[in-house]
C-alpha cells in the first residue's frame, strides 16, 4: 500500500470519527429531555400515589378530596403533597414543566393521552418500568402498563415536573 493510499485511509477514518461524534451530539441535542435516575423526591411521589390504589374514580372529583379522584385531581393532589402546584385539568397540566421524549421518561414524569376524538384528556404519573400510576375511569387509582395497545395508541406527550 502506497503512502498516498495510507493517508487517504487515515483521512477517511478521521472523517468517519468526526461525523459519528457530530451525529451522536446532534441526536443528544435534539432530545428535549434526558432520562434521569429515580430521585428520593420521585420515589416518594410514586410511593404516596400508590397509597391511594383502589380509591374510586369520579369524573370532576373535588380538588383536594381523597375519597375519589379523576385523573387530573389525582396528579394535582399527589404533586401538591410534594409542594408543587398543578392546574386542575389534564390539558392545562400538559403545559407545565419541561417536555420530555417518551424514550427518556423518568419516575414521576407526567404522561398525557388523548381520549376519544378530543385532544389531551388523560394524565398519569410515570412509575418506572413502562408502568403508569393513574386514576382510571374503570378501576380507580391503579398501576397500569403504559405499553398496552390502548395507551400506546393514545399517547400524546410527557412533561418533567420534578
Amino acid at each position: 500500500m502506497t503512502s498516498k493510499m495510507k493517508n487517504m485511509l487515515k483521512l477517511k477514518a478521521a472523517a468517519i470519527g468526526i461525523l459519528a461524534t457530530v451525529g451522536w451530539f446532534g441526536l443528544a441535542a435534539g432530545h428535549s429531555g434526558q432520562a434521569s435516575a429515580a430521585t428520593a423526591e420521585s420515589l416518594e411521589l410514586v410511593s404516596l400515589g400508590k397509597q391511594y390504589i383502589g380509591t374510586p374514580y369520579v369524573f370532576g372529583a373535588t380538588a383536594g378530596s381523597t375519597t375519589a379522584f379523576d385523573c387530573s385531581s389525582f396528579t394535582q393532589y399527589i404533586y401538591g403533597k410534594q409542594g408543587i402546584w398543578l392546574p386542575r385539568t389534564a390539558a392545562a397540566q400538559a403545559n407545565k414543566g419541561k417536555k420530555v421524549a417518551k424514550s427518556y421518561l423518568s419516575m414521576g414524569d407526567l404522561v398525557f393521552f388523548k381520549t376519544g376524538s378530543k385532544g389531551i384528556g388523560h394524565v398519569a404519573i410515570y412509575a418506572g418500568d413502562g408502568k403508569i400510576l393513574q386514576a382510571s375511569s374503570s378501576q380507580g387509582v391503579t398501576v397500569s402498563s403504559m405499553n398496552s395497545a390502548y395507551w400506546t395508541k393514545n399517547y400524546v406527550t410527557a412533561r418533567r415536573i420534578l
